[in-house]
């Protein structure tokens, strides 16, 4: 339809000085969020069946997962008390960042001070804002594959090359070190590892994480630790910081309330410098962080008032509580797909909240990627997983086993009746 003047509506739009940012459209395309989102918006409205969403990491919907009183009341006490309204210093509450200060201190072997510590508004941004410190024209960092697409994202959006390295399912996940040291060049800044691990499940062992920090030292890169899963294990790994590592090589250490608290809508991250020698400081990394915090949007103040008591009164009964749902859940999980032929899992998981599995479509008629088949899967039995590609994974799906057990095992049965209807005579 044209204006009443005659003229053209494109060739108005045309006249226009302004569009749509390319570096945001191609970062966006990089979001696990918007993969998922694909997925739902396949599932018929007028399906006779509830969802079942086994696609992304969220349990906080689900009344086992419910955080533990002593938080919900720190809260409310720091809401009322009226001392938390105003703006906090762009790293975070003084008494914030000692409590996360020591907290981390209790796994390492030195003591951090809250001088360590930057307080974000949760993990995500906390890796928004170390890509953007180390973002300089030719750096590189280098990413696991599978991983967070959070990680592609902020590269993308700050012009840092990715390099990715593999991890290796038969071994546990571990990383591909011989990988790592071809792919590192004098540009290179950083080499991101993720344990307990999204999306793998897997959790790294001592002697591959202290191999891995001698490598980023010969590479003379520093190392992202993104443990937002922190003790969430339960298997025969336990949970190991990177940052004991740090006097063989510098760490920034990326965390967060939102896993091992079941809170991510509070938002409250970390970035920690558990770098005993001071190297990031020396190299004025630290410095260009506290540079992007001056402009980037603080955590709430209020729930930085509470983080004091959010960490030092939460009981151990809760963290094993969630500790055995999980373990549970993951067993059960393990189990039913053992059951599915054309899915195989190379690895129990140990820890977080996931489980990558492999497609092999050869089994499958009508079925093309593992997109189409997390399509199909969504249109047809209301069951949401992510699509492995969304990971660096074509033809891998991601299950998340957090979810209630009755939830679980109805959208693993959906899956098994989805498959053999698939499956090839």
């Amino acid at each position: 339809m044209e204006k009443e003047n005659g003229a053209n509506p494109s060739s108005e739009t045309e006249r226009w000085q302004f569009g749509h940012n390319k570096a945001v459209v191609a970062a966006g395309n990089r979001s696990l969020r918007e993969a998922i989102y694909k997925v739902i918006a396949c599932v018929e409205e007028t399906g006779p069946r509830p969802v079942i969403p086994i696609a992304n990491g969220d349990p906080s919907v689900f009344p086992s997962f419910r955080t533990t009183p002593i938080a919900e009341e720190a809260i409310v006490e720091a809401v009322r008390s009226a001392e938390y309204n105003n703006y906090s210093p762009t790293n975070g509450l003084l008494s914030a960042r000692q409590a996360v200060a020591d907290y981390l201190s209790k796994d390492l072997s030195y003591k951090l001070s809250p001088d360590d510590v930057f307080l974000t508004a949760g993990c995500s941004q906390a890796i928004d804002i170390v890509i953007s410190a180390l973002s300089r024209p030719g750096a590189n960092v280098l990413l696991p594959r599978p991983g967070f697409p959070m990680y592609e994202a902020r590269c993308i959006y700050n012009n840092v090359e990715m390099r990715h390295f593999d991890l290796i399912p038969e071994q546990g996940w571990e990383l591909d070190l011989e990988q790592v040291k071809k792919l590192a060049d004098e540009n290179t800044v950083a080499i991101v590892v993720c344990s307990p691990n999204n999306p793998c499940g897997s959790v790294l062992k001592y002697h591959h994480m202290e191999e891995i920090a001698k490598t980023a030292r010969k590479l003379g890169v520093m190392i992202i630790s993104d443990e937002v899963y922190d003790h969430l294990t339960f298997g025969s790994n336990p949970f190991i910081p990177m940052g004991i590592f740090g006097d063989i090589v510098p760490v920034v250490t990326l965390g967060s309330i939102s896993k091992r608290w079941v809170v991510p809508g509070w938002r409250l991250g970390w970035i920690a410098t558990t770098d005993p020698k001071g190297i990031l400081r020396k190299t004025k990394v630290v410095d260009s962080i506290r540079s992007i915090l001056d402009i980037t949007t603080d955590p709430a103040t209020f729930i930085q008032g509470a983080l004091p008591q959010i960490i030092e009164k939460t009981k151990d009964d809760f963290f094993n509580n969630i500790t055995h749902i999980l373990r549970d859940a993951a067993e059960l999980c393990y189990n039913k797909i053992k059951d599915i032929k054309c899915i195989t899992c190379p690895h129990k998981p140990e820890g977080s909240m996931f489980v990558m599995v492999k497609l092999n479509l050869s089994c499958l008629v009508d079925i093309n990627d593992d997109v189409d088949f997390c399509s199909k899967l969504a249109k047809e039995e209301s069951v949401i997983v992510c699509p492995g590609s969304a990971l660096e994974m074509k033809n891998w799906l991601r299950i998340t086993f957090a979810v209630e057990q009755t939830s679980l095992v109805v959208g693993l049965e959906r899956l098994k009746l989805f498959c053999e209807r698939h499956e090839k005579n």
